[in-house]
């Protein structure tokens, strides 16, 4: 998708106020407003400007699209990187009463799913407060042994001059065994301040994994590809697998192939029930760097009739 620089397009600074901003925005408006502006292209430029403004106008979106920075050009392919919202604190609330297909795929693909995630419980009546939510990224060996993990999260506030700023927090989590990828744990009291004597919202925090050098999730699944030598494949052989929390004994069935996945029972993320761990099996060959490896690949060679690309060409 290609970057859209919010900014530019209501003729702002990054450090406009929010008060210069609204009246960027209105101004604006009314110069390309399709009733008021018929030249050719005027309703698109102000599709353009309301756009900006949707995510200007609010705090959060604002913070969170300047955290995209600002090296980016205008139309320059974009695309937010993985986690980019990782530790970014959002205020609990409903879907927008604006559909985000409404917009650019660049709102969609970063405020889509933070505007639809929020319980949006409509406790105002109640004086309770907003609750709020994270994304939380956490390392795949804390979902099999559970930990203890101070996580820091940042949340838009407005100072007195209207530019709004990051304010950080660090809170201690209790991380439970067996948590999954998208599973939101609840901090009771941990969400927005309430009004009078009225409750403090919720704090849900989503969960993510870590990219691991080793180990692929799906679900509660867990995948490995595992070297192995030509010998172990053929003849078969009794190997230690490495898994995420320690290791497990595995056997190869003798004539296996590369590319087979062999299953482990249960050694996935634990629950009720655990996952398994898939182990891939990849033939890694010896280098013939001396003279007795390559006379020994040379006996293969007199060993077999084999033909790799026998049935290649059909």
């Amino acid at each position: 998708m290609k970057y859209k620089d919010y900014y530019e397009t209501l003729g702002l600074q990054r450090s406009a106020t929010s008060s210069e901003i609204k009246t960027a925005y209105r101004k604006l408006a009314r110069k390309y407003h399709p009733d008021v502006n018929k030249q050719a292209g005027t309703e698109e430029r102000f599709k353009e400007v309301a756009e900006a403004y949707q995510v200007l106008k609010d705090d959060e979106k604002r913070a969170a699209y300047d955290r995209m920075g600002s090296d980016w050009q205008n139309g320059q392919d974009f695309q937010p990187p993985p986690n980019w919202n990782e530790g970014y604190e959002f205020r609990g609330r409903g879907r927008e009463s604006q559909s985000t297909a409404d917009f650019s795929d660049l709102f969609a693909e970063m405020f889509g799913q933070a505007a639809a995630a929020g319980h949006g419980r409509q406790r105002e009546m109640h004086a309770a407060g907003e609750d709020h939510h994270a994304k939380v990224v956490i390392a795949l060996e804390d979902a099999y042994r559970g930990a203890q993990r101070a996580i820091s999260l940042q949340m838009p506030v407005v100072d007195a001059q209207g530019h709004a700023t990051l304010q950080s927090r660090t809170l201690n989590v209790a991380i439970p065994k067996g948590v999954a990828a998208g599973q939101r744990l609840r901090l009771a009291g941990q969400g927005g301040a309430g009004l009078g004597q009225g409750p403090a919202g919720d704090l849900y925090l989503e969960i993510a994994f870590q990219d691991h050098a080793l180990f692929h999730v799906d679900g509660r699944d867990v995948s490995l590809n595992l070297p192995v030598a030509p010998w172990e494949i053929a003849l078969g052989a009794q190997v230690t697998v490495p898994t995420p929390d320690s290791s497990a004994e595995m056997t190869i069935p003798p004539g296996s192939t590369s590319g087979r996945r062999l299953r482990l029972k249960g050694k996935g993320i634990p629950g009720n029930p655990a996952g398994d761990l898939y182990v891939i099996l990849n033939i890694v060959l010896p280098p013939a760097d001396s003279d007795s490896a390559k006379t020994a690949y040379e006996a293969m060679r007199q060993a077999f009739a084999f033909d790799p690309r026998a049935h290649f060409y059909g």
